[in-house]
Parts: structure tokens; C-alpha cells; sequence
């Protein structure tokens, strides 16, 4: 039982480690009160510049991955398995409601890629790559996120399947979905901020076009 508990419960307070917040108290600024409001990677960048973004980034990809090593080293056999997801869906859920910072935090996204780095990687390269195409297509980060989230499903359901591993896979997609609502109550108003840097292929349709 001890087991059970305490791995999760490490995971939720690293998890409410927040890059972009410990890092505004040394710059003196708190990006929930800028730009969108959220406590994460993307409106790091657009309120405090890349080099802040990045140490954002840093922070919240390494916790996921540290979580994860936590539980590989320390978890016994038999639990590995579900503590190892366990673990990450808590260390999710402590960055987007931080103890340490009035449950007020980021998006969980990049935890996620941290953790996925170590303990799924090829899920994590069809985040990646689900999140590129997106992206490079839309020129929306929100949706191009839940979308990647939700390709850890066919992931799942791929090669050996476990039920720990399609829980986990369906847990963190909600998850990111229930974080990015904002964004497509945006999309949906018209209102939701657009990276056109970010539109490959419609650069690559007008220049054909022309």
C-alpha cells in the first residue's frame, strides 16, 4: 500500500513544481497575469521571450522525465507497469494544479513529452510528429496539442496491449483536452490566436500557386 501511495504522491509535488512560475519570481513577473493567463511554455514565449520559454520548457519536460525514473528505480515488479503511468498522470496533474502555487498552473503538456520520453518513446514520436503536422497545417497550438494528445490512443492499441496503458493513454488525452477548452471555445468564437510563422503548407500552397 505504502508503495502504491508514495510514488504518486512524489509525482503530484514535482509536478506542482512550475518552470514559468519559479522562474518569474526570479524575473519578478507572473505570467498568469499576462497574455493568455496560463502558466505554461507557449505564453512563456510570447510574454518573457525564448530564453525564459526555454528554462520553462526545461523545467517542465525534466519533471516528467524525472517521475518516471522514480518509478522504474523504485517501484517494485509487479507494480512497475501501473505506477509508472500512475505516476505521470499525477506529475500532469500537479503542474496544471500546482499545491505550490494556488492550483493555478500550466497545461501539462510538456510533462507529458517528459515523461513519454523516457517511458514510451515511440508513443512519444507520434506526439510529436501528430503535433508537427497540426501545427504546420493549422498554425493553431492548442489544437495541434489535443490532437497529439489523442494520438497516444491508436498508440496504445498497438503491439502489446495493456489495460494500464490504455488507461493511461486515455486519461492524459482528457486531460490535455479538459486544459485546452479555452482554446477551442476560442477556435470555435474565432477569436483563438494564430502562429502563421508556423503555416508551412499554406506558404508552400500560395507559392505554388503563384
Amino acid at each position: 500500500m505504502l508503495d502504491l501511495l508514495w510514488l504518486p504522491v512524489v509525482a503530484y509535488l514535482l509536478g506542482s513544481v512550475s518552470g514559468s512560475l519559479w522562474l518569474g519570481r526570479l524575473r519578478g513577473v507572473d505570467i498568469r497575469r499576462l497574455g493568455s493567463g496560463n502558466a505554461g511554455g507557449t505564453n512563456a514565449l510570447r510574454t518573457q521571450g525564448w530564453r525564459f520559454a526555454l528554462g520553462v520548457v526545461l523545467i517542465d519536460i525534466g519533471k516528467g522525465l524525472l517521475v518516471v525514473w522514480l518509478a522504474l528505480r523504485f517501484a517494485p515488479e509487479s507494480l512497475r507497469h501501473a505506477l509508472v503511468w500512475t505516476s505521470l498522470l499525477a506529475a500532469m496533474a500537479g503542474h496544471i494544479w500546482p499545491l505550490f502555487h494556488g492550483f493555478r498552473g500550466g497545461k501539462g503538456a510538456a510533462t507529458l513529452v517528459g515523461g513519454l520520453l523516457l517511458a514510451w518513446p515511440l508513443a512519444l514520436l507520434a506526439v510529436l510528429v501528430t503535433w508537427l503536422l497540426v501545427l504546420s497545417a493549422s498554425g493553431y497550438v492548442g489544437v495541434a496539442t489535443v490532437l497529439a494528445g489523442f494520438a497516444l490512443l491508436p498508440m496504445a492499441a498497438w503491439g502489446e496491449v495493456s489495460i494500464e496503458r490504455w488507461a493511461f493513454a486515455f486519461s492524459a488525452a482528457l486531460l490535455l483536452l479538459y486544459t485546452h477548452r479555452g482554446n477551442l471555445q476560442r477556435l470555435r468564437a474565432g477569436s483563438e490566436h494564430r502562429f502563421e510563422r508556423a503555416r508551412l503548407w499554406h506558404r508552400l500552397w500560395q507559392r505554388w500557386r503563384a
